[in-house]
C-alpha cells in the first residue's frame, strides 16, 4: 500500500467526512492486477446510508480531480467498512472493548499468530483478550508494537 497516497487522501477526505458529520475509519490504496483503488471507509454513530456514501465519494472525486494527487488512473470506493470493521485508532480500540475482535500479530505469541476474543482490556500500550480454548477460557494480553491488524470480529 503506497502509504503517501492514503495521507494525502486522508486529508482531503477529513473535512469532508466531518461537514457531513461522518467518521473516516481508513482509506487503502491498493493494485490489483493492473487496477488501482483508491477505497475511503466511513461510518457514523447510527450508520451509513448508500446516499452518505455517494456524496463523500462526488465531494471527494470533485478535490481529487482538482488536485489529482495520486500518479496513477484508479477507480475510487466509498463504503461502510461492515461488520467486521477495522480497528485503527485508539479510539476504535475503546469503543471495541467488550466486543469479539480478531488481532493478527507480527511475530507469533505462544507460537500463534492469529488471536480471536474478547476485548476485555485496552489502555494504549496492551489489549487483554479473553479466549475460548474449546471449554476452556484464557486471558492473553498483547502489546500494541506486536499488532499486525485488528477487527471487529462476527461471531454466529
Amino acid at each position: 500500500m503506497d502509504k503517501k497516497v492514503t495521507e494525502i487522501v486522508e486529508a482531503f477526505a477529513q473535512p469532508i467526512v466531518e461537514e457531513l458529520n461522518l467518521e473516516l475509519v481508513d482509506v487503502e490504496y491498493v493494485q490489483e492486477g493492473q487496477d488501482w483503488f483508491l477505497r475511503v471507509f466511513i461510518d457514523s454513530e447510527k450508520g451509513v446510508e448508500i446516499e452518505e456514501c455517494g456524496a463523500v465519494s462526488e465531494r471527494l472525486s470533485e478535490a481529487l480531480d482538482k488536485e489529482d494527487p495520486i500518479p496513477h488512473l484508479y477507480f475510487l470506493d466509498v463504503s461502510s467498512p461492515g461488520a467486521e470493521r477495522p480497528l485503527k485508532k485508539e479510539k476504535d480500540f475503546q469503543q471495541a472493548v467488550g466486543k469479539q475482535v480478531a488481532i493478527k500479530t507480527y511475530k507469533p505469541i505462544d507460537g500463534e499468530k492469529m488471536f480471536e476474543g474478547k476485548l476485555l482490556f485496552y489502555d494504549g500500550n496492551t489489549i487483554t483478550l479473553l479466549l475460548t480454548i474449546k471449554t476452556r477460557k484464557k486471558e492473553i494480553q498483547i502489546p500494541m508494537d506486536k499488532v499486525a491488524n485488528a477487527r471487529l470480529a462476527v461471531t454466529f
